[in-house]
């Protein structure tokens, strides 16, 4: 009886892919092909040349937000997260964690948070309170060029 469900939900897939196919006109594959040399074709004409941006950055003043090229990005959400500090643990020790257990981690107490964006450090800092809400002050900002270094 089940065979015959699925039978039956196949038969109806295949018919709805049917039906869609039909829709979709006389087009081959030869068709799709030829729409695709010539998007290709006529893209590769109007194409820029990408900017290479170099290593080191060319010149050391500081980053400003001016300019048309930095306008497209500046809209874009990150993601920003403090660490405390880490550490590793198997999994045996991971289940058997309850409410009160205690996890050593690798930094002393009274030394300064790591500040992430998107996982990437980008500054040092120090909790603090603001309208009964933790907040953090920035202590060191690790400058452009460093953070390019630690990508690679």
């Amino acid at each position: 009886m089940a065979d015959d469900m699925n039978t039956q939900d196949d038969q109806a897939l295949a018919d709805e892919w049917a039906a869609a196919l039909e829709e979709t006109g006389d087009a081959g594959q030869a068709d799709i092909d030829a729409l695709l040399a010539a998007d290709a074709s006529s893209s590769s004409n109007n194409r820029l040349p990408m900017e290479e941006f170099g290593s080191v950055p060319r010149s050391n003043d500081p980053v400003s937000l001016e300019g048309p090229n930095l306008d497209v990005i500046l809209d874009i959400p990150v993601s920003i997260s403090m660490e405390v500090g880490s550490t590793d643990i198997n999994i045996r020790n991971l289940l058997q964690l309850n409410q009160g257990s205690v996890i050593e981690l690798d930094r002393l107490a009274g030394e300064p948070l790591d500040v992430l964006v998107n996982g990437t450090l980008i500054a040092h800092g120090e909790v603090v309170v603001v309208n009964e809400k933790f907040g953090i002050r920035l202590t060191d900002v690790i400058s452009p060029s460093e953070r390019i270094k630690k990508l690679r």
